[in-house]
């Protein structure tokens, strides 16, 4: 039987044609009143994963049976590990398969990866179908879902093909997080703690002061957590859709992080224990820099680690580092450009000398 829903939130995307709401709360994906936003088509396909189809696929299909003639589950094997062009080609070939047309609509029922490629493959298809967010994790509902970032991995860079597609409607059911295992968790509140330093540090005190019924999953406080989150990150989507400035502010953390994942091989360590710990070492290259203290730089690494996240970094070598830091989405003739701290509350891109950014990694990690 499904929970009793209950819409807490609705956050706004304001992107003029292409606007769309977030809905958060409990017992969401099982009512068909939380649908009523997504396009109706002949076809719906639900594309999921192994971990998750088995949660939750039932549940969504039985909610959006009456707005598809047809429904199609595709279900893809999990892992950041399949975040890939053949993977991708899975839901291609389910489309084509199925006889679908340039109406249907897709639904990303699943973590970040499922998202990012459903998302590709409905910006893909036909040239585009609508397609809507169904995040099961944590760190999908705070990030991945919301703004528009949909692609795929390759060996050499962390979503280096994609594209920017809006979906049509994010549904945040908070009670899919029960079912997340800790570590998964953990890895989603990276992405919660990451909005403070950039955006909001009241935000930062109120996360410091509920991280205890965080971590228990209080209802309550997820509510609010995912809320803000989403609210700070819809403003800075609505400023700067396609990251030309303002929005790589978001990616604080990530220069490094994506270096720690595509370093040790995609999926030993999930991308928010590769974002915390990369938030620590942005925050001790801006330090460095002179821009924060060093009691501020503690403060956040002792939140991290309360939150169940890696604050030491693997020690890939700094010339691997540096190697594939250069391979990322705001290097800009080779030059590594890092989202650092200017001041609590406020991000800033810019680059730093290698010198610096060695000493910062030679501090910052260790051996495995």
């Amino acid at each position: 039987m499904a929970a009793a829903s209950s819409v807490l939130h609705q956050v706004p995307i304001a992107l003029g044609d292409r606007s769309y709401s977030i809905a958060i709360g409990a017992g969401l994906i099982g009512d068909p009143a939380s649908w009523s936003a997504a396009p109706a088509a002949a076809h719906g396909v639900i594309v999921s994963n192994t971990t998750v189809a088995p949660l939750y696929a039932r549940q969504l299909q039985a909610a959006i049976a009456p707005r598809h003639q047809q429904l199609h589950l595709v279900v893809l094997p999990d892992g950041e590990v399949h975040k890939t062009w053949a993977t991708l080609n899975l839901i291609f070939d389910a489309l084509l398969g199925h006889g679908c047309d340039r109406k249907t609509v897709i639904y990303a029922l699943g973590g970040g990866v499922v998202g990012d490629m459903a998302g590709f493959a409905a910006a893909c298809y036909m040239r585009g179908v609508p397609f809507v967010q169904v995040p099961t994790t944590l760190l999908a509902q705070v990030d991945s879902s919301v703004g528009g970032k949909t692609g795929i991995n390759h060996p050499l860079g962390k979503n280096m093909i994609g594209a920017f597609y809006q979906p049509r409607l994010v549904v945040c059911d908070l009670d899919v997080l029960r079912t997340l295992p800790p570590r998964e968790f953990s890895a989603g509140l990276a992405e919660v703690i990451k909005y403070g330093p950039i955006a909001d540090t009241s935000f930062l005190d109120w996360i410091e002061s509920h991280i205890e019924a965080l971590m228990r999953r209080d209802t309550d406080a997820l509510a609010h957590a995912v809320r803000r989150s989403c609210e700070i990150k819809a403003a800075v989507v609505g400023e700067d859709e396609r990251e030309s400035g303002l929005r790589a502010v978001l990616n604080f953390g990530h220069t490094f992080g994506h270096a720690i994942e595509a370093g040790l091989g995609y999926g030993a360590w999930l991308h928010g224990e590769a974002v915390g710990c990369g938030m620590v070492m942005a925050m001790e290259l801006s330090r460095r820099l002179g821009l924060l203290d060093r009691a501020w730089v503690q403060r956040v690494t002792s939140l991290l680690r309360r939150a169940g996240l890696p604050t030491v970094g693997p020690a890939l070598g700094a010339d691997r580092y540096l190697q594939l830091m250069r391979v990322d989405k705001k290097a800009e003739a080779g030059e590594i450009r890092f989202v650092l701290i200017e001041r609590p509350g406020l991000a800033v891109v810019r680059s730093a000398p290698d010198a610096l950014v060695r000493e910062v990694i030679a501090d910052c990690c260790r051996p495995a």
